[in-house]
């Protein structure tokens, strides 16, 4: 996985300077009304989803909404939430994941009146499930230890680990540990089930039991409209010499069984559907007549910022094509329309999250709406039903025809907690780059913005590298949080963001320090040129992940500009990244192989030419560095460097650990700690 350019679990503390009443706080960030689980009816004429009354509340229920007149009936009560929501075919009940019984398990409940009943009873917990149309086979993820054909022997073996007096790790291959957790001998594998006469599941057989990784989780997961086969995404393991490489390739493939033989199988047999491609293959969807198979692959082994491209795979001949292949937008998210000739995807575009319908016949592709950052993408007839969020408006629920015609909110979720909300103004810009190649970027007002006065500058640097700080409302990287502090925002999508073309978003590989830092060089330039109220002597910069890198990189190749500097989870020393990260696909690619070089003998100098601890002679600026003690994307020692270096060099810093956080700082109550941090730095050398 990329370092997420989401990558410190940002919101705001209002206790910091005492902010405006009518401006976004973190306590009224934290308590917005979240969406969830959102599915539309097969009927057409209900939405049903799942709404959490702030982040750290246990309010988290479902609810149900006609499209005709916006009723809303709450559907669940429970003092244990519901998620993985599906509609049964008939439109008369739901079924959904709780563990109001004490584990996970799915329940049903009747639409027409009458309590939830419980459909599964086994002896595990089901970590997410899909089902067949016609309601009688279920694909259920399960976490067990291979090997064993039961779920008790999977029981027995936890008790034994249990009851060990021992404590200790122990690995023969790689990966041994993942963003933040060591891996252990236990691993989510797929199980097929179906309901007995009395219509509860009580058994479900394992279809990879002596595989030794884990699949692509429950949303990579189709499970044919009949029941007859279905089909998921992993990386191969079903040997010790296929698991060997899967800390250092991004090969993941699909697996298809055929479950109409089931009976007469004590193995299922899986076949592997995309042999031929070893790049990544993933998100398989069924048309709803089940003749087409749909799935996002990419071409080039190793790189996990690839385009996406659509494939299209006839279920009667076998036979897999491109769909589209001039495109040049890597895909998201795909799904059938009802039509089954028509597919819908959600794509970065230029800032945005476009919607688009694309004609596999004529490889026709249709712009259906570009405004925000679009998702959860349903369909009904004619109808799209999406999620929509911005930089000025958090995630509700919108409609709009195929054709693109008829957009219409159809729900306010936050409507009484935003009312007296003041957001800040915000526009999209462009400007000529590296190269003089045309570079995308926002700007934001402060929120209680007056004509005439100079702000301070907050200049945010995204992550992934391959990411984008684009139209969206973050609950963590949330650019009107600085604006409620009166800075005005700055973010640009440098040279390797993602939305504008595939050669722009691999232009970042082996050019980490490069192309990059000239868009913001020049992207800063040219903004305080075009917006005068930004106060371009008064700025700061701050980035998590690359764009914590960024914040290394600046400091010793750019270190006369800003006023300070917060770098968190930022990479420092790139050797020792590479030998302590956990995905070496990522490294290996975009900086020009493995550490010690190729096959061949030859050894990548982007670890030297790229690495900012190179030049910490020129290091100069005050910096924050925040980390998280249990990231092992960027593991912690890589902030206790450049502290270190700052200290011993005399310049004036902080550093920040949190002990039981990631990659990602999620936890409100130190949410609150991180933005009382960044904004009394901020302040001090901004607001002097």
């Amino acid at each position: 996985m990329k370092l997420s350019f989401i990558a410190a679990g940002l919101t705001l503390a209002a206790s910091f300077n005492a902010v405006q009443a009518d401006v976004l706080t973190v306590e009224k960030l934290n308590t917005l009304n979240q969406l969830h689980d959102v599915t539309i009816s097969p009927k057409g004429e209900s939405l049903i989803y799942g709404l959490k009354k702030g982040s750290s509340s246990a309010d988290n229920h479902l609810y149900r909404q006609e499209i005709e007149s916006g009723k809303i009936t709450q559907l669940t009560s429970h003092d244990k939430s519901e998620h993985n929501v599906i509609w049964a075919n008939d439109g008369q009940s739901i079924y959904f994941l709780s563990s109001r019984s004490g584990s996970s398990q799915i329940w049903q409940l009747p639409l027409n009146g009458g309590e939830a009943k419980q459909i599964s009873d086994i002896a595990a917990d089901i970590n997410g499930f899909k089902v067949s149309q016609n309601g009688k086979t279920f694909a259920l993820s399960i976490t067990v230890k291979p090997g064993c054909e039961t779920l008790a022997c999977t029981n027995d073996a936890r008790k034994a680990d249990k009851d060990k007096k021992h404590n200790v790790r122990a690995y023969d291959q790689l990966m041994v540990r993942h963003w933040d957790v060591w891996l252990t001998d236990y691993k989510e594998h797929l199980f097929v089930a179906t309901p007995n006469e009395q219509g509860v599941i009580t058994q479900a057989n394992d279809i990879m039991v002596n595989w030794r990784s884990d699949i692509a989780g429950i949303g990579n997961v189709a499970i044919h409209p009949q029941g007859t086969s279905l089909v998921f995404s992993a990386k191969d393991s079903s040997s010790d010499v296929a698991a060997r490489d899967h800390s250092w390739t991004t090969n993941y493939d699909l697996f298809e069984v055929d479950l109409t033989k089931r009976s007469e199988q004590k193995n299922y047999q899986l076949v592997n559907i995309t042999a031929e491609n070893t790049a990544w293959d993933t998100a398989p969807v069924y048309s709803s007549n089940g003749r087409f198979l749909a799935y996002k692959a990419m071409s080039i082994p190793g790189y996990e910022s690839d385009k996406f491209g659509l494939k299209l795979r006839d279920n009667r001949s076998g036979k897999i094509r491109d769909v589209a292949p001039k495109w040049d937008r890597s895909i998201s998210t795909l799904q059938f329309a009802d039509d089954n000739k028509t597919l819908l995807v959600t794509a970065q575009d230029v800032g945005q999250k476009s919607i688009f319908a694309i004609t596999p016949e004529f490889n026709e592709v249709q712009k259906v709406y570009g405004t925000g950052s679009n998702g959860d993408v349903l369909t009904h007839g004619e109808s799209i039903y999406f999620t929509r969020h911005t930089l000025g408006s958090p995630k509700d629920i919108f409609t709009i025809n195929q054709d693109g015609y008829g957009f219409k909110q159809l729900t306010e979720i936050n409507k009484g907690k935003l009312a007296d909300i003041k957001f800040a103004a915000y526009e999209q810009f462009n400007f000529k780059g590296w190269n003089n190649e045309k570079v995308h970027g926002y700007w934001l007002k402060p929120a209680n913005y007056e004509a005439g006065k100079k702000y301070p500058i907050a200049f945010l640097v995204h992550g992934g590298p391959q990411g984008s700080f684009g139209n969206m409302f973050h609950y963590r990287w949330n650019a009107q949080l600085w604006a409620a502090q009166g800075y005005g925002v700055v973010m640009v999508d440098f040279h390797g963001s993602t939305g504008y073309g595939q050669e722009f978003t691999h232009s970042i590989s082996r050019d980490w320090g490069g192309k990059p830092l000239e868009d913001l060089q020049k992207g800063l330039d040219f903004i305080v040129k075009d917006q005068p109220w930004l106060d371009g002597d008064n700025a700061c910069a701050l980035g998590a992940s690359y764009g914590g890198y960024m914040m290394n990189w600046i400091a010793g190749n750019w270190f006369d500009r800003f006023k300070c500097l917060i770098n968190h989870a930022g990479l420092f020393d790139m050797p020792s990244f590479y030998q302590s990260t956990e995905e070496l696909w990522f490294p290996e690619y975009d900086l020009g192989g493995p550490l010690f070089g190729d096959d061949k003998g030859n050894v990548s100098d982007d670890y030297n030419k790229f690495n900012p601890s190179a030049f910490v002679n020129n290091w100069q600026t005050p910096m924050l560095v925040i980390q998280g003690e249990l990231d092992y994307r960027v593991p912690y020692a890589q902030s206790l460097g450049a502290f270190t270096t700052l200290q011993r060099k005399g310049i004036d810093s902080r550093l920040v650990m949190f002990p039981d956080e990631d990659h990602h700082i999620r936890k409100p109550d130190n949410l609150v700690v991180w933005y009382e941090e960044v904004f009394k730095w901020l302040e001090k050398y901004t607001k002097k």
